[in-house]
C-alpha cells in the first residue's frame, strides 16, 4: 500500500500557483488540508495522518463513504500511518527530501507515490501511472536517481505543451495559471480528491489504473 505521498514544486511565493506547483496547488485544494499539521523536517515539509482517519476525513467531506454513510474500510494491511510530503529543495532536487523520508520509516519505492505535472497531458487530464518513463521532468529523474528505480507510483496533472513558439518549455511551466486554467484545475482537483483516497486505501492501486491511467475530467 502507499504509504508516502511526495507532491513535488518550488517553493517561494514567487512559485505559488505556477504549473509547475500544480500538485502543490492540489494539496492546498484537499478539502482536509487544514487538518494536516506540517513539521519542517527531512529537507521539507512533512505531515502525517493514519488511514482511519483519512477514510472518517473523507466521509466527513463527501468524497468517500460506504452506501450507509459510514467510513470507507480501511485494510488490515494498511500502514500505521501515511506521510505527505513536499520538498523544500527545488523541483530538480525533490529525490534528495524523499529518499530521506523514505530511509528514515523504511518506505520501499513501490510504496510512494510522486505527484507532479505533466507536459504530455493536455489540461483537464489526470493520470494515474506506475513506474515507465519520466518524460524529461526533472523531479521525477531525481527520484528515481535515490531510489535507484524507476518503480513508483505517479499521479500526474496534465498542463499540456506552450502553444506559443516564443514560449520556453522552462518559462511555460514556470507561468502562472491563467484565471480561466485555475478554474479549470480545480475542477479536476474537487474530482481527483476520490482517486486519491481511494489509491491510498487500497490494498491493490493498479486496479485503479484501467480507469484513472488516462481520464479527462475538464475541458
Amino acid at each position: 500500500m502507499i504509504e508516502l505521498v511526495a507532491f513535488l514544486g518550488n517553493y517561494g511565493r514567487e512559485y505559488e500557483k505556477t504549473r509547475h506547483n500544480v500538485s502543490w496547488f492540489f494539496e492546498d485544494s484537499l478539502p482536509f488540508a487544514n487538518k494536516l499539521s506540517w513539521q519542517s523536517k527531512f529537507k521539507g515539509e512533512i505531515a502525517s495522518l493514519s488511514p482511519s482517519e483519512l477514510a472518517q476525513w473523507a466521509c466527513d467531506f463527501k468524497i468517500a463513504s460506504k452506501k450507509d454513510g459510514s467510513p470507507v474500510l480501511v485494510p488490515e494491511e494498511a500502514p500505521a500511518h501515511i506521510y505527505f510530503l513536499k520538498p523544500q529543495t527545488y523541483m530538480n532536487l525533490s529525490g534528495e527530501s524523499i529518499i530521506e523520508v523514505a530511509n528514515f520509516y523504511k518506505i520501499k519505492p513501490e510504496n510512494i507515490m510522486v505527484v507532479h505535472d505533466e507536459l504530455e497531458l493536455a489540461p483537464g487530464f489526470v493520470s494515474l501511472k506506475w513506474s515507465g518513463g519520466l518524460g524529461g521532468h526533472n523531479g521525477l529523474r531525481s527520484t528515481k536517481a535515490v531510489l535507484n528505480t524507476a518503480d513508483f507510483w505517479r499521479l500526474r496533472f496534465g498542463i499540456g505543451r506552450p502553444t506559443n513558439d516564443k514560449i520556453s518549455v522552462a518559462d511555460y511551466v514556470l507561468g502562472h495559471f491563467t484565471s480561466q486554467e485555475e478554474e479549470l484545475m480545480q475542477n479536476v482537483f474537487s474530482q481527483t480528491n476520490l482517486l486519491l483516497v481511494k489509491a491510498l486505501l487500497s490494498k491493490e492501486p493498479n486496479k485503479l489504473i484501467q480507469e484513472w491511467g488516462k481520464k479527462k475530467l475538464a475541458e
